[in-house]
């Protein structure tokens, strides 16, 4: 049984219209319009060089809800372990192309690469453990930090939202998804040797801002694997309701088994499992950002 069926778990669930799980007053989600006529994608990058604190999911479900009010998206999978593109349903190592060829190759195009998905509206850019070798052979390229924004810039005007799955590292991977991007979203799990890693993934970003991409600006934090049943992960959003203020989106992401699950059937919860509270949260979230991307 999981926590989404027992009663009794969250105490502010009767209130989740009216006050978020840190106590602050929801706001009202207007979502804007969608502009009228070809626009140019709102790149984000999903990132935190530590690992399982929900990027991926994070990346394939918000997505998801992006194109259920009616906005196109780009999934990037960013990672050598190709993790995103396994959550849609495509096993890495079957991969003739992936983004590893547009990235060190001039003989492919972004068309032979990119793969639609389950999700209408929804492309995907897949990856395999091919990128690995992308860190090391980029090292020697002229403006090297610049190679993903080359890929991206061309095929923006394709798609409302571009949202890119970082690996979960600091490396030269990760400096080309922050180059190439406009917001950052950082999940952060409800834990606290997750909270003791944003200062260096802070200090990255602000090293990006003043070197490669002045336009570069954090979405959000999102706290991700909150159960509100432990005080220590009640404590940590605390924490980082403290530092991170109202950068803290209102959206929380609660543990659950479906995730698992939706990575096991290749597809977003807002399918696999369209009524739950997860799915919920996520359409939320979606909602948070395409609020925030406009007022920004």
């Amino acid at each position: 049984m999981t926590s989404e069926n027992l009663p009794g778990l969250d105490e502010a669930a009767d209130q989740a219209e009216e006050f978020d799980a840190m106590g602050r007053p929801m706001p009202e989600l207007v979502v804007p319009e969608q502009p009228d006529g070809p626009g140019r994608a709102t790149v984000i990058a999903l990132c935190n060089q530590k690992g399982g604190v929900g990027k991926t999911t994070t990346t394939i479900n918000l997505g998801a809800a992006l194109t259920e009010l009616g906005r196109t998206v780009l999934l990037v999978d960013f990672d050598p372990q190709g993790s995103a593109s396994l959550g849609l349903g495509v096993h890495p190592h079957t991969l003739d192309k992936s983004i590893y060829n547009l990235l060190l190759s001039d003989q492919d195009t972004f068309d032979d690469v990119v793969l639609p998905t389950n999700v209408p509206g929804m492309d995907l850019m897949p990856a395999n453990i091919d990128l690995s070798a992308a860190e090391v052979q980029l090292v020697g390229e002229v403006a090297r930090e610049q190679t993903l924004k080359r890929v991206l810039d061309p095929v923006r005007d394709r798609y409302d939202f571009i949202l890119i799955d970082c690996a979960p590292s600091l490396g030269l991977l990760t400096i080309n998804a922050l180059t190439a991007s406009d917001r950052v979203i950082i999940p952060l799990e409800c834990e606290y040797f997750a909270l003791r890693g944003v200062a260096l993934l802070s200090d990255t970003i602000n090293k990006v801002i003043d070197r490669l991409n002045p336009d570069l600006r954090v979405l959000g934090v999102l706290a991700t694997m909150f159960d509100s049943r432990t005080v220590h992960t009640r404590e940590v959003l605390d924490r980082v309701l403290e530092v991170f203020g109202d950068d803290v989106f209102h959206t929380v992401i609660r543990r659950t088994i479906r995730f698992p699950e939706t990575t096991v059937a290749g597809e977003p919860i807002t399918t696999y499992a369209s009524s739950s509270p997860g799915a919920a949260a996520y359409r939320t979230l979606a909602k948070e950002v395409l609020v925030r991307c406009h007022e920004g």
